[in-house]
């Protein structure tokens, strides 16, 4: 399907997009994984568009995050052996792509999730390459942009959570009315998961799965994820109280954190209409309403 180098990878995509659906959903082979990722979020044809780009970022210009970045980088992914070590060669090549990229969009700049992405995608590509993957994701190439996640105030992380609390009560109503009654809500357990992409805290085996998914459809599948991983523990989840609600919803049980058992569950949840719907009624709340005694305040 990718050809060599990825010379086939469009021609395939346009002429048997169910196909390619189909078999990225299955899981994209370990050894192709760093490839299929770079054509299937374009980032690939970014990288050669801005050839010296990457380097001129990390050798002569300076960043204003530079000791955030550093004070971090030891926290993403501690129990990882690529970056365990102090100022051994994953925790240089995170910097450097942490810092060019703060240095590339000054209005993201850098925020500590950045570093879960990042580290992910230095598991299997080269610096400049994550770097560009990481460009992809935040400016938008092929699905909607992810800067608003890491923007001041969070903007993207905000309408994500409305959106996800009125699908849990829709699709998981007993899971919603419980966690009505215990005063719980998304931000106190799902902001990880849209911010990191499940790649804070989950097993790896799940988390590059759901990413083979992210990358080729978007983030939709962060939504079907976290519906298919409350419902499949309902009937436990609404038996807590609060305080064990909150530890249980950051501590999900590993038999409930199979790919091949949570996935299939998610495929099947049908969220991309609701989700537009909703995002449209969030942007019709957040807008500011006139002053009632002089309407053009």
């Amino acid at each position: 399907m990718i050809g060599v180098g990825g010379t086939d990878w469009k021609l395939y995509v346009r002429r048997k997009p169910q196909v390619v659906k189909r078999r990225v959903r299955k899981g994209i082979p370990d050894c192709l994984r760093g490839l299929a990722w770079q054509l299937i979020s374009g980032s690939r044809d970014l990288l050669l568009m801005n050839q010296g780009v990457y380097e001129q970022l990390v050798l002569y210009e300076t960043s204003a995050a530079e000791l955030d970045i550093i004070r971090d980088i030891s926290r993403t992914f501690p129990s990882h052996v690529f970056f365990q070590q102090r100022h051994g060669p994953g925790q240089r090549a995170l910097y450097n792509v942490l810092k060019a990229y703060s240095v590339y969009d000054r209005d993201v700049g850098y925020v500590q999730g950045m570093g879960f992405l990042a580290g992910l995608l230095l598991l299997y590509m080269s610096e400049e390459d994550a770097f560009w993957l990481l460009v992809a994701l935040l400016k938008g190439a092929v699905h909607a942009p992810m800067e608003g996640l890491y923007l001041v105030g969070l903007p993207l992380v905000q309408q994500y959570l409305f959106q996800f609390e009125r699908l849990v009560k829709e699709h998981v109503p007993k899971v919603g009315a419980h966690f009505e009654k215990e005063m719980i809500n998304p931000s106190m357990y799902a902001s990880q998961w849209f911010i990191t992409v499940f790649s804070y805290s989950f097993p790896f085996s799940l988390a590059l799965r759901i990413w083979d998914v992210f990358l080729h459809e978007g983030v939709k599948i962060v939504f079907k994820l976290g519906i298919a991983l409350l419902r499949h523990c309902q009937d436990d989840l609404v038996q807590l109280p609060f305080e064990k609600l909150i530890h249980a919803l950051r501590n999900f049980p590993e038999d409930s954190l199979q790919p091949d058992v949570l996935l299939p569950l998610a495929y099947n949840i049908k969220v991309s209409k609701r989700l537009e719907e909703l995002r449209q009624e969030y942007e019709r709340m957040m807008k500011p309403q006139p002053h009632p005694e002089n309407p053009h305040i």
